[in-house]
């Protein structure tokens, strides 16, 4: 989850029509006591640390509730934390060496950089031996939790691609069709233009919804390889010739008006982005499909009345990418820590096989909102008034080739507040395309 934008990394409980539990849990401890036991406390039994945000967090609760009934001999003590408190605990915990047996996480650079700290078991083996485990989930969900081709973290909990919504009235306003390609893009930008809607909805301020366009468009003109690259630390990996076809690409979105006027001061934490598709006053997004909750609570007839359309972003004439690629959040994680005693670890690796996901826990997330990242989950939520956009974001899911972790959870920390701010400046026109590459080259590895 980004502390930025809670809504970002969770439908909240909206897409089903539940609201937000408001009581968030205290954190309620002082500090890790023991290596594996965390705030915890040491002994045989492991200790979990996860999200204290409702729903999610009940459902995070009780999957622990119902392992430990099951299990008496090998207990886990679950402590939820709200979401900047744990970033910070959970940082320190693990640079002492005295983290959680089981760290609740989102993969990408930050697993990357506890597998380069030795802070993390590597679970390849584990995987080979439970493969029934691996099947049962998404394959697109372990990108973000391989590192140098080994398994470090346990998929879980639920999927959030980022998808083009597009508002069906402008669409008929125009007489016009949802874009099929980039150049279909580029083609209706003046013909909204000219009726007086925006092309494109945009909470440019937010800078990681402008990301989203850059992830999408590198993936469709040169393939997956070239962010890979750069997540590998190759050098002057950004020089690829497919990332200047992108910058450029983006520009003369900018240059053509092809989003909302005054897009930079528009924030996407207040969901004025949704509130300009959903009242017509811009005619498509690019966004994650967290956003179809706040839509559908705040959007009047907007959702339940049928005229909002969803589609996979289109592909690039010429391109590279396999155009079921998406970008997003493919998943949460879950990996051991490697000070924990023996003990704990193999309590942990019973939870990994037995109590993540279970049947019970998937129908949980359904009923937030979520879509579990499990092979079949489609059926948990036949009849639901949302079971067509359910089944979009499932299909979208599974048939991704690739599902790409958002670039600024992909990359450490320090990467991703660089490009964060060069694609700012890319979008208010203010740093050219190479001037983008040579300053994001120069932060590459870091």
């Amino acid at each position: 989850m980004d502390s930025r934008n809670t809504s970002r990394r969770t439908f909240l409980g909206l897409t089903m029509g539940l609201p937000l539990g408001a009581a968030l849990a205290a954190c309620g401890t002082s500090g890790p006591a023991k290596p594996g036991g965390g705030a915890s406390g040491g002994g045989a039994g492991a200790s979990y640390w996860y999200l204290s945000v409702q729903p999610q967090e009940g459902v995070r609760t009780r999957a622990v509730e119902r392992f430990n009934k099951a299990n008496p001999g090998g207990q886990i003590t679950g402590t939820p934390f709200q979401n900047d408190a744990y970033k910070t605990k959970i940082k320190t915990a693990i640079g002492a060496g005295q983290a959680p047996t089981i760290i609740w996480g989102w993969g990408g650079g930050t697993l990357r950089s506890y597998v380069q700290a030795g802070q993390v078991e590597d679970l390849t083996s584990f995987f080979d031996q439970n493969a029934a485990v691996k099947d049962r989930l998404f394959p697109s969900s372990f990108g973000a939790a391989t590192i140098d081709g080994k398994i470090y973290a346990m998929p879980c909990e639920t999927v959030q691609p980022i998808v083009m919504f597009y508002n069906k009235t402008a669409f008929e306003k125009i007489g016009a069709e949802p874009p099929q390609s980039w150049g279909d893009i580029m083609d209706l930008v003046p013909k909204f233009n000219k009726a007086g809607i925006a092309p494109f909805s945009l909470g440019g301020q937010s800078r990681w919804t402008n990301m989203m366009w850059l992830e999408f468009l590198l993936d469709r003109i040169g393939g997956t390889e070239v962010f890979q690259a750069v997540f590998d630390g190759e050098k002057n990996a950004w020089s690829n010739p497919a990332v200047l076809d992108m910058l450029t690409k983006v520009q003369e979105l900018v240059k053509a008006n092809g989003f909302i006027k005054g897009f930079s001061s528009i924030t996407a934490d207040s969901n004025a982005d949704q509130a300009l598709l959903y009242t017509g006053k811009a005619a498509m997004m690019l966004h994650g499909t967290w956003t179809y909750g706040g839509m559908s609570q705040d959007g009047g007839d907007f959702v339940p009345g049928g005229h909002l359309g969803y589609i996979n972003f289109p592909p690039v004439d010429g391109g590279k990418g396999d155009p079921s690629n998406t970008v997003g959040n493919p998943g949460q994680y879950l990996s051991i820590s490697s000070k924990a005693t023996p003990e704990q670890k193999e309590i942990a690796k019973k939870f990994f096989a037995q109590g993540v996901l279970t049947d019970q826990e998937a129908k949980e997330w359904v009923d937030t909102g979520g879509v579990p990242i499990l092979k079949g989950a489609n059926s948990a939520w036949a009849g639901s008034k949302d079971a067509e956009f359910l089944d979009f974001v499932y299909g979208i899911a599974s048939n991704a080739k690739v599902f790409a972790q958002s670039w600024d959870q992909a990359l450490s920390p320090t990467a991703a507040e660089v490009l964060l701010d060069n694609i700012s400046k890319l979008f208010q026109l203010s740093v050219s395309p190479q001037q983008w590459v040579d300053n994001m080259n120069a932060v590459i590895g870091q």
